[in-house]
């Protein structure tokens, strides 16, 4: 069993996590994990510019379809006008998300 990454927390709330995007991307998709440990950053490309939300709305559709959550359940609760952002989770543990990204990134990297 394998520890949870620092990047991800568990809140009283749910679980939270960094994000950088890339707007304006040919398709929407994870490109990969920056940095390490507590300061690392999901990085995610996203095929909507960054105008009138439509990039967090493009943002929230996909963390919602990779985790299996419903969108109302994702949200973006720091950086809504900048490309890093800090997104909560509130219908799964920090746990349960790393692991849908564990998934997600190994599929990277092979």
């Amino acid at each position: 069993m394998t520890a949870r990454p620092e990047w991800i927390k568990n809140t009283v709330e749910g679980a939270t996590f960094a994000v950088r995007v890339s707007p304006r991307a040919s398709r929407t998709g994870l490109v990969g994990l920056v940095g390490e440990g507590a300061d690392a950053v999901l990085r995610i490309a996203l095929n909507a510019p960054p105008i009138e939300g439509k990039a967090n709305a493009a943002l929230i559709v996909y963390l919602s379809d990779v985790l299996g959550v419903a969108r109302s359940q994702v949200e973006v609760i720091a950086g809504s006008h900048s490309r890093n952002k800090l997104v909560r989770v509130r219908a799964r543990s920090a746990d349960e998300v790393a692991a849908s990204f564990a998934q997600l990134l190994r599929s990277l990297v092979h």
